[in-house]
């Protein structure tokens, strides 16, 4: 994963340049405000220095509609900006989500089996929001405000040219002390968002496994752990703010400086009749126009640079190299036949550690293959990589002898179905988990798939049918019912390579009875990997692979392995007096 920083110019080119007709447009209403808003001071000189010693009020109230409407084109231009430039930032974060959340679910299985879901979902909410200040208005009053301190600065020299040099020194101490400020609070905001997604993925789990936690009385324990997460958080908060109280009292400081500086100046000057009451007005409103952006910059500086933050974790991401990469799968499947061999294929999740050790064997198309043997003995590991989820260390699972690892995802999975021991249901209606795959099914093809699944044997007897509503993770349904859905699913989508994960673990006697004639007919003319505890539920399968540490022990069918009274004979006579 790269570390490097997101620079401003590529952000810039990246984000703002694609959108400079809608920032131009906002540049010139900013221009327009900014220029409004030096009526104010120009006209308070002529106001003190010629109209009231005049004695005119003609021009007095000409004076005072002129002012009154600079002061309404700020308020309109205020308004078209929030308007304009606002929506456009908001139309980005959503459009940058969609992007953020494509690319996550082009990541391998590994990817998310190493990152909490919490912290993946405030990678696709959080992290972005932040470029709302390059492409909103921040950016724009940056460059407006920018315009406005210039205007406002030759103004200030044509009313007294020592005095705005005077200003000159602490607005420059102040600038070098943001510019300071804003590359020590860079890393603390990347931080951060880092610590806002641990938390975030803790409480999510936390929420997700509620029944465990009050099952074993954990509630303090698990309090104590986003206790410690928050803590952490706001110790990051703090360190920013220091930064940010820094850099505000020392522009109260500094400024507040200049303008006592000013005042002594400026009440010399009178004294000494170089200058008169009204330049004074107007040059202490005038100083405030060109301070005001400055101080403004600053704190757009440091929404600037939390921008950045949030595009260095993003880019992080998008830079990941994605689980169908083109190049390396360039082989498009169109039908299959379904024979998946096995050539001795080794398996590693971390380096050194190897978890399958040249594994081979044939899975012919439209046969049965059983997995069996005890827990950790790499049984789901052999469907994962039928099912492409993982790639081999080394040797090769071919698919009618093209090698896995050279094609194309989406084109395999079209012909895939799984069905898990812990299968995923979407809350939502059941009709809607049955028809996840293959949404545009016809209701004769639905109903066939709830018939061949028994899935109608339970939802019969609710008053809502298929429309059954079944929750967050299909917790209103017991476990037997959950898998039916989640087999009712399969065959609706009609693969030719199905992945049984301890498909019937979850199942009671009767409904046993039922899921095993509807997994005959899913297993039907399929290529099948079974993984089952259960060897009772195995014994028509064409082939049984007994894996021990990684590597096939023995191989066969029910009975040769019976009549072999090796380890599978050991494993069958002890559930058989269970």
């Amino acid at each position: 994963m790269s570390k490097k920083k997101v620079s401003l110019k590529w952000a810039l080119k990246q984000y703002v340049w694609p959108r400079r007709k809608m920032l131009s447009i906002g540049l010139v209403f900013i221009v327009l405000r900014s220029l409004a808003g030096l009526v104010l001071p120009y006209e308070t000189k002529n106001l003190l220095d010629v109209v009231v010693p005049s004695g005119n009020t003609s021009d007095l109230w000409t004076l005072i509609f002129f002012v009154a409407g600079a002061i309404l084109v700020q308020a309109s231009t205020s308004f078209i900006l929030t308007k304009l430039l606002s929506v456009e930032a908001q139309l980005l974060i959503a459009q940058l989500r969609t992007q953020v959340q494509k690319k996550l679910l082009t990541l391998p299985i590994s990817f998310f089996d190493n990152n909490k879901s919490g912290a993946l979902v405030s990678r696709v909410m959080s992290d972005v929001e932040g470029v709302r200040n390059l492409v909103g208005t921040g950016l724009v009053q940056l460059i407006g405000g920018t315009i406005t301190a210039v205007v406002a600065f030759v103004f200030l020299l044509k009313i007294n040219a020592m005095m705005t040099l005077f200003v000159f020194i602490p607005v420059g101490l102040f600038g070098f002390i943001a510019l300071k400020a804003f590359g020590y609070i860079r890393p603390i905001f990347r931080d951060r968002g880092k610590i806002n997604a641990e938390v975030t993925g803790r409480l999510t789990e936390t929420l997700n496994g509620v029944r465990v936690i009050k099952g074993f009385n954990a509630e303090a324990q698990e309090n104590k752990t986003f206790e410690e997460g928050v803590g952490r958080l706001f110790q990051n908060v703090k360190k920013s703010l220091t930064a940010t109280a820094l850099m505000t009292s020392s522009s109260t400081f500094l400024l507040g400086m200049a303008t006592v500086g000013i005042m002594g100046m400026g009440g010399y000057f009178i004294m000494m009749e170089t200058m008169t009451a009204g330049d004074l007005i107007s040059f202490l409103l005038f100083l405030g126009f060109m301070v005001a952006p400055i101080v403004q910059m600053s704190n757009i500086g440091s929404q600037l640079t939390e921008a950045l933050a949030g595009l260095d974790r993003t880019q992080e991401l998008m830079n990941m190299v994605e689980e169908d990469d083109p190049e390396v799968r360039s082989v498009v499947l169109n039908k299959i036949k379904g024979d998946i061999h096995f050539k001795e294929v080794s398996f590693s999740y971390e380096q050194e550690k190897e978890v399958l050790h040249n594994i081979s064997f044939e899975a012919n198309a439209g046969s049965v293959t059983a997995l069996v043997g005890s827990s950790g003995s790499g049984k789901s590991t052999i469907a994962g990589l039928a099912a492409t989820f993982l790639n081999p260390s080394s040797g090769k699972v071919t698919l009618d002898g093209q090698d896995l690892a050279h094609v194309n995802l989406s084109s395999f999975r079209e012909h895939l179905g799984v069905v898990l021991q812990d299968d995923f249901l979407y809350e939502g209606t059941i009709r809607e988990n049955i028809l996840f795959p293959r949404p545009d099914a016809t209701e004769a093809q639905l109903l066939e798939a709830v018939k061949g699944a028994y899935v109608n044997e339970f939802t019969d007897r609710f008053d809502e049918g298929l429309e059954t509503v079944i929750g967050e993770r299909g917790v209103k349904l017991s476990g037997g019912q959950r898998q039916r859905i989640s087999i009712a699913r399969a065959l609706l989508a009609n693969p030719k390579v199905i992945i049984l994960d301890e498909a019937t673990s979850n199942l009671d006697t009767e409904s046993e009875s039922f899921i095993q004639k509807s997994l005959n007919m899913l297993m039907k003319d399929r290529t099948t990997f079974v993984i089952a505890h259960r060897l009772s539920t195995i014994q028509q399968a064409d082939q049984i692979l007994v894996i021990e540490e990684g590597s096939i022990a023995e191989s066969g069918k029910h009975q040769e392995l019976l009549d072999a009274k090796g380890r599978y004979f050991e494993l069958y006579t002890y559930q058989s007096r269970i």
